[in-house]
C-alpha cells in the first residue's frame, strides 16, 4: 500500500511517500480502502513535534472509504460497508487504513466519501463546542474566530441552528463573504472584534468566544467576554498561548477558560454515533453545508499541510489516495 510516513518529526519535508506492506486487521479492527483523507491542524502538530508521537508513523487521523477486511470479533461492520472515522486509525494518509471498528461510523449513501472525510473531525469539533462545551442558547452571541476556516464555517452554521448569533473574525474581504454565506450575522477583523463584540451586546460582552487561533487572539478574546463568559480555546493555529495567571480570569469578569479535546467529548460509542448522526442528517436535509477548499493527490501531503498552516485556505483540505 502507499502511505505518507513520518520517520522523524520536523517540517513538511519529513512527510514521505512510501510503499508499505498491505495491512491485515487485528481483533476488533477493520481495513478500509481510503477514498479521501482529511487534512487537519492536529496532523501538523504531530508531524512537527508540537505533539510528541512515537516514530515512524503514518500521518493523518480522519478519512472515509470502503471496508475491505474485518478482524476477529467484528460484527458491527461488514466488508463493502461505507464508513468514516476521525480517530482510532493507524493513519489515514494512505491507500489502506487499519481502524478500530468501534471508531468507524456508517456513512449514508446520501453523503459522498469526500464530504464524509471533510466533515467528521471538524464537524464533531464544531458539534461539541456549540452543544456541550458551551451550549448555545437562543439569542446568545458567539465570537467565532477564523470564521472562514473549516471549523469556523461549520461552527457558525451549528450556532445558527441553535438560535444563536455569530460575530465571525476574518482576515480578507473574500473570507468575510464566506463567513456571511455560512450565516454569520456580523464579521470583523482580528484587530477590531473586541469593539464589535461590545457594541453588539450594549457593552456587556459576549457569552462565549470560540478560539482556535491561539496566541494572536487570546488576550483580546478575554476582553470580548461578558461577566462569567466562556473562552473556549480549542486550537492554536497561530501558536500555543502564553501561561495564564488565574487572577487574569477574575479580573476579566470571573470568566471561564477551557481547553477541550475531542476524545473527552467522544467518551462512548453512543456519543460518537449521536454526534455524527446529527451531522449527516443536517447535511442530507440541506441544513449544514460543507466547504471543500482543496483536493490534493497523496504525494502532495506536504503542500496540503503547508497550505493549511498558511491560513490562506478556506474550508476543508483533502488528500485523495
Amino acid at each position: 500500500m502507499r502511505a505518507i510516513q513520518v520517520r522523524e518529526q520536523g517540517g513538511p519535508e519529513v512527510l514521505e511517500l512510501v510503499e508499505l506492506a498491505d495491512p491485515s486487521p487485528g481483533a476488533g479492527e477493520v481495513v478500509v480502502e481510503v477514498a479521501a483523507a482529511g487534512v487537519n491542524f492536529v496532523d501538523i502538530y504531530r508531524r512537527s513535534g508540537q505533539y510528541k508521537v512515537e516514530t515512524p508513523f503514518v500521518s493523518g487521523a480522519e478519512g472515509a472509504g470502503t471496508v475491505s477486511a474485518v478482524g476477529a470479533g467484528v460484527t458491527s461492520v461488514a466488508v463493502g460497508d461505507r464508513v468514516a472515522w476521525a480517530e482510532g486509525s493507524s493513519g489515514s494518509y494512505t491507500s489502506h487504513a487499519v481502524v478500530s471498528a468501534s471508531k468507524v461510523v456508517p456513512l449514508p449513501s446520501s453523503v459522498s466519501f469526500e464530504l464524509g472525510a471533510a466533515v467528521l473531525l471538524q464537524g464533531i469539533t464544531a458539534h461539541y463546542l456549540a452543544t456541550s462545551t458551551y451550549p448555545i442558547a437562543p439569542g446568545d452571541w458567539a465570537v467565532v474566530h477564523a470564521g472562514a476556516g473549516g471549523v469556523g464555517l461549520l461552527l457558525t452554521q451549528i450556532v445558527k441552528l441553535r438560535g444563536g448569533h455569530v460575530l465571525a473574525t476574518v482576515s480578507t474581504p473574500e473570507k468575510a463573504d464566506l463567513a456571511r454565506g455560512a450565516g454569520a450575522d456580523e464579521v470583523a477583523s482580528y484587530s477590531d472584534f473586541v469593539d464589535r463584540a461590545r457594541s453588539l451586546t450594549s457593552g456587556a460582552g459576549v457569552p462565549v468566544v470560540y478560539d482556535g487561533v491561539g496566541t494572536t487572539t487570546f488576550d483580546h478574546s478575554l476582553q470580548a467576554l461578558r461577566r462569567r463568559g466562556y473562552l473556549v480555546l480549542y486550537g492554536a493555529s497561530s501558536g500555543a498561548v502564553r501561561e495564564v495567571n488565574p487572577m487574569e480570569l477574575q479580573n476579566a469578569g470571573s470568566v471561564f477558560l477551557t481547553r477541550p479535546t475531542m476524545g473527552h467529548y467522544l467518551a462512548t460509542r453512543e456519543e460518537l454515533v449521536s454526534r455524527t448522526t446529527d451531522l449527516f442528517t443536517w447535511i442530507a436535509e440541506g441544513k449544514l453545508s460543507v466547504r471543500i477548499g482543496g483536493q490534493y493527490p497523496l504525494a502532495d501531503a506536504a503542500k496540503a499541510q503547508t497550505d493549511l498552516a498558511s491560513r490562506a485556505t478556506t474550508g476543508k483540505l483533502l488528500l485523495i489516495p
